[in-house]
Order: structure tokens, then C-alpha cells, then sequence
């Protein structure tokens, strides 16, 4: 294991890294330094350094090259890469080759101070923080808090039954999450799992896509194709943003439910099905049903049971449980070394009210490993959607207000664009222009 406060600095221009090993040594550290890459490994060979620091043009061998050794030989340490030529395609090597800092010389010397005691802390809160967990599985819900435990001992008696569940909850919740856990511990876990959004797709449209359709019966229908309702079998049709369907469509809703029966679009022959009906929502049905939007009998049927999700800003304290499982399943994904949330960045994601809740939690984080150096995610790695201070100087052109709305909306709608164009009122395209200028799209 290469020791902490071992740094190697390897130049090979004599004054430069005398003059950083001098520096570095007032700092109480173990300094040594190299003329190039052969004297370099000579000392790691039986001298491992925790950080290395080193120059990107050398006469012996390039020091990308040098990089690519040094992860594979010394995995556990930390390299600085240093150059004069700060061109942005050396920069994206050395930080894609696994460097963790990019110094341009002539280098500051407070500045590498301030890296390498910084690095130097990452590694120590590395050492300290919970070993990594495997990744669990992508059906599962985390959490600790009353309102989850509830939520589970709700899901565990709806997978123990067969009927009809209505999962309530803002946005990026978890419901489809919630719904999968009921499917895979009943007895239809075997059957098919369908889930259709059902605000993705206006109401003709969604009626061919759960009922299914003939050829001929509408512009485009080239061919008999089977609906959702009839791909899920024995199984479970998950009926995510139930709320948005119309009244027309929750007519023939009802009936597949109470008669357990459909036609499809075009068709007169009365189709059987025996699917497992779970839906979902974030819209308040109630309020709908006193304006007539959503029909009282459907809500009655689809209510047999109801699970309500809590949002994560009322579980604040499940977010280190949450975000040690994103941490993990994203290192797996994004093929980076596993990377630990420092206690200020711990202490802003839990202060933050999270309007898009899990989902955005998930993206947060995903966007900060990607940031994040030193194998340790800091508050400013994180990009939230309003800022995490209101000082004065902190709000910023009107430009960033722009950005920090736009953001809100995009998370709270669960990162739909046709909801957030709607919210908005803008247009699809003119949505796409905006999340591309913000870097959101």
C-alpha cells in the first residue's frame, strides 16, 4: 500500500522540482524526486508514494505513458500531471488516463500546496469511509426511515394478494420501483412485467398501445398489433401517470377491470385478460374527480390498496444509504474507482429539498463522480438546481436565474420534457434549445 504522505515528483528539469520538493518538505511530508520515468519506477519499486506529481514532456518517456504504468503498478496512488502545454487534448488524456489534478507550469507553488493537501485528505476521508457495498439490484428501494419501513410492509402485503394497487407519489419517487418489488415477490413474479407511461402518449394512441389495434383501423395501423394489456398475460401492467389519461380512455379502463375484458382499436371481438393491474400517480385524483376530469368509479377500482412514496426532502436521513447504492451502481456503469461523498457535500445533499427527488439524487451524483478528484465528491462537484447559499453575490446574472428555474421545473417533472415544455409554456424545440444552452439536455 503506498504510504499517505510519500510524494514523488518526477521533472526533469532540475530547478522545478527542487523547487517543489522544497516547498512540499515544509509540509512535514517525505519527499523524492526523479530526473524521469526510468528513475521513477527504480523508486516505486520498493518505495511506494501516495502522490506522485509529474511532468507530461520528459526525454525517457512520455508521461501519459508513465501514467498508464504508474495505474497499473501503483493503482492506489494519486497522480498530478504537470505541463507547460496546457492544450485541451493533453488535458482530457491525462484526466481520462486517471490523473486526478492537471497543474500548467510555470506552477504556483501555493497551488500545489493547496492540491496536494487537499488530495492528501481525500485520502485520508477514503480510508475512513464505509467499505463499498455491492451494487444491489435495480428493483430495490432503499431506506430506514418510518415512512419507508411503512412502505415496505405495504408492498410485502399487496405482493401477498392479487389486488388491484394504486402507488402514490411526487416524481422520481421510486413508484415503478415500488410496483417491480410487488410483481417480483408475488406469485406472477414468472409472468411478464409491462409498465406503460401513460402521459407519454396522447389518448388515441394509448388506447392502441394497452389494447392494441388492427391493420387499417387508423392512419399508420399497417399491421394487427397486440397491445400491452395482452403482452402482460398473466403478469402485471404497471399504468404509470394514470392520472393523465382522459375520461374516454378511463371508460375502457374500467371495463377491462371490472369485467376483466377489452376490444381493440378497430376491432369488434371482445379480448380476455388476466393481467395483474398496478397504477400509479402523482396527480391529486381527488381533486380531479371533483372537477371531472378523472372518473370516481376507476379511482374506486384502482384503490385497493394504496401505497404512498414519501418524498426524499421528508427523508432527509435515508440520503447516505441512497447515495452510497448510486456511488456503487455508477462506478460499475461509468468503469471509474469507487468514490466516497465528503461530510460537507453529505451535509448539503441532505439540506437540499430534492424536487425531483430520488431520480434527481441519482443524476446529481452520477454528474459528480464524474467531477469529482481525489476519489472524493466535495461540494462543489455537486450541481444542484437552485444554489446551496443566499449571500448577495450569490444570485448571480439573469442568465443563471434562467438556468436555476429551468432546472427546477426540468426535476420536479421527473425529467419529462413534455411536462416541462407544458409547465413552461414553451414549445418542444424551443425546450431542446434551452436545456442544450444550460447544459441540462
Amino acid at each position: 500500500m503506498p504510504s499517505t504522505q510519500r510524494i514523488l515528483i518526477i521533472d526533469d528539469d532540475e530547478a522545478i522540482r527542487d523547487s517543489m520538493a522544497d516547498s512540499l518538505r515544509k509540509t512535514g511530508r517525505e519527499i523524492r524526486v526523479a530526473a524521469g520515468a526510468a528513475g521513477a519506477l527504480n523508486q516505486l519499486a520498493d518505495w511506494h508514494a501516495g502522490i506522485v506529481i509529474c511532468d507530461v514532456r520528459m526525454p525517457d518517456m512520455d508521461g501519459l505513458e508513465l501514467l498508464e504504468v504508474l495505474t497499473e503498478r501503483l493503482p492506489d496512488a494519486d497522480v498530478i500531471m504537470m505541463t507547460a502545454f496546457d492544450d485541451m487534448p493533453t488535458v482530457v488524456k491525462a484526466m481520462r488516463g486517471g490523473a486526478v489534478d492537471f497543474l500548467v507550469k510555470p506552477v504556483d507553488l501555493h497551488v500545489l500546496r493547496q492540491s496536494v493537501d487537499r488530495l492528501l485528505s481525500d485520502r485520508a476521508f477514503r480510508r475512513k469511509a464505509p467499505p463499498e457495498a455491492p451494487a444491489a439490484g435495480a428493483e430495490l428501494l432503499i431506506g430506514r426511515t418510518p415512512g419507508m419501513i411503512e412502505t415496505f410492509k405495504l408492498i410485502g402485503q399487496a405482493a401477498s394478494v392479487d389486488a388491484t394497487v394504486l402507488i402514490r407519489g411526487e416524481s422520481g419517487t421510486g413508484k415503478e420501483l415500488a410496483a417491480r418489488a410487488i410483481h417480483n415477490n408475488s406469485r406472477r413474479s414468472a409472468a411478464p412485467f409491462v409498465a406503460v407511461n401513460c402521459a407519454a402518449l396522447p389518448s388515441a394512441l394509448l388506447e392502441s398501445e394497452l389494447f392494441g389495434h388492427l391493420r387499417g383501423s387508423f392512419t399508420g395501423a399497417t399491421s394487427d398489433r397486440r397491445g400491452r394489456f395482452a403482452i402482460a398475460e398473466h403478469g402485471t401492467i404497471v399504468l404509470d401517470e394514470i392520472g393523465d389519461t382522459s375520461v374516454e380512455l378511463q371508460s375502457k379502463l374500467l371495463r377491462a377491470l371490472q369485467n376483466r375484458e377489452y376490444q381493440p382499436v378497430g376491432s369488434e371481438v371482445v379480448q380476455r385478460t388476466n393481467a395483474r393491474v398496478i397504477s400509479a400517480t402523482h396527480r391529486p385524483l381527488e381533486e380531479m374527480i371533483e372537477r371531472g376530469t378523472f372518473r370516481q368509479d376507476l379511482y374506486y377500482r384502482l384503490r385497493v390498496i394504496e401505497i404512498v412514496i414519501p418524498p426524499l426532502r421528508e427523508r432527509a436521513e435515508d440520503i447516505p444509504q441512497l447515495a452510497q447504492h448510486f456511488l456503487t451502481s455508477a462506478n460499475a456503469s461509468l468503469g471509474v474507482p469507487h468514490v466516497a461523498v465528503s461530510p460537507e457535500a453529505m451535509r448539503v445533499l441532505q439540506a437540499y429539498h430534492w424536487p425531483g427527488n430520488v431520480r434527481e439524487l441519482e443524476h446529481c451524483l452520477t454528474r459528480a463522480i464524474v467531477k469529482a478528484r481525489g476519489g472524493v465528491i466535495h461540494v462543489e462537484d455537486l450541481t444542484l438546481g437552485v444554489a446551496t447559499n443566499s449571500s448577495p453575490n450569490s444570485f448571480g446574472s439573469l442568465e443563471s436565474a434562467e438556468r436555476d428555474h429551468l432546472a427546477r421545473v426540468f426535476a420536479s417533472t421527473g425529467y419529462q420534457k413534455l411536462k416541462t415544455a407544458e409547465i413552461l409554456g414553451v414549445s418542444r424545440p424551443r425546450l431542446d434549445r434551452l436545456l442544450r444552452k444550460h447544459g441540462l439536455g
